[in-house]
């Protein structure tokens, strides 16, 4: 298992000491202009347990959080593996440039980290980490996030596909992006085509406000 599923990791700070790092406390921070994240897992767990996983068909769970949010089946996952799991720290959406925090242990052996949510508006869209490993050594590290596609779903773009609009922005009258699932394996996501008709063309995503580049989210994680 490799640590493929983020751009960069900067450490920021670093105590001298050595020392076995007990609990974390892990910031999600939205780093998109006006894309939402659906309620957050995240877990601490063991080396055998992974969320996703790169050029692999997504798991059924996978898909129910990529396509609507729904977060009950990947934390299952993490909990029957005996991860130490959180849900919905936020409470509820994440829009951008909001930030939310909480404190995982990595204890027994739980010795890495996961964390996902479905983008909103996007079609199978998700920020994903998955199994990376939790520095030993106390400090504070960064990690940035990359948007995945669960190559479950076309991105056809359309309202209808999708399963919410915050902010009451949706288009509607779009032909639909694509109808065909290019890569149907987890995989980077390409972006928003999006378009300026709201009442047509090929899109009901606003190519000037729901365009995104990665990564599209930061993590910042505070080993004790």
């Amino acid at each position: 298992m490799t640590n493929k599923h983020f751009i960069t990791a900067g450490l920021l700070g670093l105590f001298s000491a050595t020392t076995q790092a007990q609990d974390l406390t892990v910031t999600v921070t939205n780093l998109t202009h006006n894309i939402y994240f659906t309620p957050i897992v995240a877990g601490a767990h063991d080396s055998a347990t992974e969320i996703f996983e790169t050029t692999t068909a997504a798991t059924a769970e996978l898909e129910e959080l990529a396509e609507g949010g729904d977060i009950s089946g990947v934390s299952s996952i993490l909990g029957n593996a005996g991860a130490d799991v959180i849900e919905n720290p936020a409470d509820g959406l994440l829009a951008s440039g909001e930030s939310t925090s909480f404190v995982l242990s990595n204890s027994s052996g739980n010795d890495y980290l996961s964390v996902a949510a479905m983008m909103l508006p996007t079609n199978d869209a998700f920020i994903g980490l998955d199994s990376w490993e939790i520095p030993s050594e106390a400090g504070t590290y960064t990690v940035f996030l990359n948007a995945y596609d669960a190559g479950t779903e076309a991105n056809d773009e359309l309202a209808a596909s999708i399963p919410a609009f915050p902010g009451g922005d949706a288009g509607s009258g779009g032909s639909g992006v694509t109808t065909e699932i290019s890569n149907a394996t987890v995989h980077i996501h390409p972006g928003v085509v999006g378009d300026d008709d709201a009442e047509g063309g090929i899109s009901d995503l606003d190519n000037s406000s729901h365009r995104w580049l990665n990564p599209v989210a930061k993590l910042t994680v505070v080993v004790e």
